[in-house]
């Protein structure tokens, strides 16, 4: 297995803004760093499912993919594009706060399933790197962990960073909120431009 190549595409991949990072982002600057772990829980446990997933059925997948892409770019865009309007037309009451302490977790998991980047990564990350190379389900399953894993502390990553900024971020929160907001409206219409 080429190992550089393999965690440089996976690094780079994980740790650029989509919709689970900057999501995170905007969970840490609105609720705290504390009650977004959840979300990046979420992220994860949804991420190693779809890992799993991609592993087992990456075959049958692959033969599916030009069928059903259409329609997950469909419902992927649209979550995305529900998020930012979410974010632009987003209140600092205390009700937002107890709905993020209750459905963090299930927000983050579920964002996996019509996050067309997350699904497409895993198919091709596991197709280019790991099934030519590994093929126990002991391996297979530690690759999805790690995936996992990366997932992981890269949702933490960017809500340390909204965490951290808090403030500042606190004193612009509108103008904040829009861009938040125009990266998910451009990770929406991305998918879409090849």
């Amino acid at each position: 297995m080429p190992m550089v190549s393999f965690l440089l595409y996976v690094f780079i991949t994980s740790f650029t803004p989509g919709p689970n990072n900057i999501m995170a982002m905007m969970f840490a600057n609105k609720y705290g760093l504390k009650n977004t772990i959840r979300f990046c829980f979420g992220v994860s446990a949804g991420f190693f499912v779809i890992m799993v997933l991609c592993t087992y059925f990456n075959i049958m997948l692959e033969s599916f993919i030009p069928k059903i892409e259409f329609f997950m770019s469909i419902l992927g865009a649209a979550y995305m594009l529900y998020l930012a309007a979410k974010f632009v037309f987003s209140k600092d009451g205390k009700e937002d706060q107890e709905e993020s302490k209750n459905n963090g977790f299930f927000t983050g998991m579920l964002l996996q399933f019509v996050n067309p980047k997350g699904i497409l990564y895993g198919i091709t990350v596991i197709a280019t790197f790991i099934l030519p190379y590994h093929s126990s389900n002991i391996s297979l399953l530690f690759f999805a962990i790690l995936l996992a894993f990366v997932g992981f502390l890269s949702t933490f990553s960017w809500s340390l960073f909204g965490s951290i900024f808090q403030k500042m971020i606190l004193k612009y929160r509108n103008q904040f909120n829009v861009v938040m907001a125009l990266l998910l409206v451009y990770s929406a219409v991305s998918i879409f431009v090849k």
